[in-house]
């Protein structure tokens, strides 16, 4: 062997046993002395973090969090989403559930899932969130806009495994599951939101499987439509109920009807001294005549507002100029059809927090949050078959009719969420608005 080879061979021993040894003091978790000038900078930097600490102590760090053992464990079923017209996206299911029937639409939220999930409007609905990761902080019992979860079904890409908030009092998982919701997660989420975007929003059903099955494609094909249907009625309270400062102590009292309304919209009109008495979808014209309201307000709800003609028909006889009407979302439709409009149903709607819309009178932006499939057919002209109203908002995405207002008389709705929850606060300006008008009643 010549002496370069020999050379080179030591070489590689000397690397080869400087490796073991390196690997067992790792093993027996030893550690070479560090240098002088190592372990000043290792003494500045604990100093610069125990300060910090002292100045913060939520930079101190909680406790590892274990992951729900239906998240974490390798034995998820298998399961999917099937759309009516044949598509399917696989994906898996945390915990076993009955098959779930509706709509699929999805949400460009990236945060406020609770407020999403509680929210009626989403009622008969599978909502597929486009936020690559949902329930990383819990659920509380604060950021809710209903008694439970109103969703049909939710499809997720990844469902945190280990949900931390100083807030949360439970995982989302177990929640839904408690209210009897489906979730499938692990789906492509990104694809299925491009492919309801191009197609439209349709039925849909969450399924446990490797594949659709014939049953399953026969019961969807079977299941009702959301066009010509009145959810409202389902949505709505069996009776009356009142919130807000005593009646000679409140500054304005309203009468709200119940379409499916979010929490936050009463915690709004309490703050701002209201006192609000709450009523069932169906309460007629004479029945809210005899609360003697300073205002009427008409709340946000599900399904196709022109199946609602109870509804309707009572806001027609109370938008006589007595009293001031103040609606949004499903309010905002059933206004414009009691004034003589049309409603259409869009392709895939309009649900998240970031849809902006322009106010034809100052030209400003809003950003606001919405959640709707239906809209009031009109332009910048005016409505089609209602000449007492004209148009005072249009989304800037599509140009579609975003707010209405009477000519004569104080009524006006928008089509989105000016209580937001979730989503931006730049609208809440409507809510001041509407107490201006009962001032000037």
């Amino acid at each position: 062997m010549g002496g370069r080879q020999a050379t080179t061979l030591l070489t590689k021993v000397t690397w080869w046993t400087a490796g073991i040894f390196l690997c067992s003091c790792r093993n027996r978790r030893t550690r070479f002395a560090p240098s002088s000038k190592a372990r000043g900078r290792r003494r500045h930097q604990s100093h610069r973090r125990s300060c910090r600490l002292k100045r913060n102590p939520r930079l101190l760090r909680r406790p590892r969090q274990h992951a729900h053992p239906a998240i974490a464990g390798p034995n998820r079923a298998p399961a999917y989403v099937l759309l009516e017209d044949g598509a399917w996206f696989p994906g898996t299911a945390p915990l076993p559930f009955e098959p779930a029937y509706a709509e699929v639409v999805f949400t460009t939220n990236l945060s406020g899932y609770q407020e999403v999930f509680t929210d009626p409007s989403y009622l008969g609905q599978i909502v597929v969130m486009t936020a690559p990761m949902i329930g990383n902080y819990g659920i509380n019992p604060e950021d809710v806009e209903s008694d439970r979860p109103r969703v049909a079904g939710v499809v997720v890409r990844e469902l945190s495994a280990t949900p931390s908030n100083w807030r949360a009092t439970g995982t989302l998982l177990d929640w839904l599951s408690g209210a009897a919701v489906p979730l499938v997660a692990d789906v492509d989420t990104r694809q299925l939101t491009r492919y309801i975007r191009s197609r439209g929003a349709m039925r849909g059903v969450l399924a446990l499987g490797e594949k659709p099955t014939d049953a399953i494609t026969a019961a969807l094909a079977a299941s009702p439509s959301m066009n010509g249907l009145d959810l409202a009625s389902v949505a709505t309270i069996p009776d009356a109920y009142s919130e807000g400062p005593a009646p000679g102590d409140a500054a304005h009292h309203v009468v709200a009807f119940d379409y499916g309304m979010k929490r936050n919209i009463l915690r709004l009109f309490v703050q701002k001294g209201c006192r609000v008495t709450v009523v069932p979808a169906r309460a007629t014209a004479g029945e809210v005549r005899a609360l003697k309201p300073d205002g009427v307000f008409l709340s946000n709800g599900p399904g196709d507002p022109a199946a609602v003609g109870y509804a309707i028909d009572t806001i027609r006889q109370l938008a006589d100029g007595t009293v001031p009407i103040f609606g949004i979302c499903l309010g905002h439709q059933l206004l414009g059809l009691a004034m003589g409009g049309e409603t259409v149903k869009l392709p895939y709607g309009h649900r998240g927090g970031n849809h902006p819309v322009r106010d034809l009178a100052t030209g400003q932006v809003l950003i606001t949050s919405q959640n709707h499939g239906f809209a009031v057919r009109g332009e910048t002209s005016g409505v089609p078959g209602a000449k007492s109203l004209e148009v005072t908002h249009l989304n800037l995405n599509d140009g579609t009719v975003e707010g209405i207002r009477h000519r004569e008389y104080p009524i006006f709705a928008v089509q989105y969420h000016p209580e937001a929850s979730p989503g931006p606060h730049d609208a809440q300006g409507h809510f001041q608005q509407f107490l201006q008008a009962l001032d000037t009643k």
